[in-house]
């Protein structure tokens, strides 16, 4: 396994375990302030909108620099 392959695994599976700890940590704040389903939903949809905005970045930083 070369440094870049290290690297890219490394970045993929700590990014993904970041976004996992989020998701636990909103909902245990939905559930320990008693939100109910609809709060619980616009905590759920604002941590979302942050990963499709972070998806959408590296999407475009990867098509403008080929």
């Amino acid at each position: 396994m070369t440094i870049e392959q290290f690297e890219s695994w490394s970045l993929v599976l700590g990014i993904g375990g970041l976004i996992l700890f989020m998701l636990f940590i909103v909902w245990d704040l939905a559930k320990s302030s008693k939100a109910g389903r609809f709060g619980t939903f616009i905590l759920f949809l604002a941590l979302a909108l942050g990963l499709a905005g972070f998806l959408i970045k590296t999407i475009l930083v990867e098509v403008i620099n080929p």
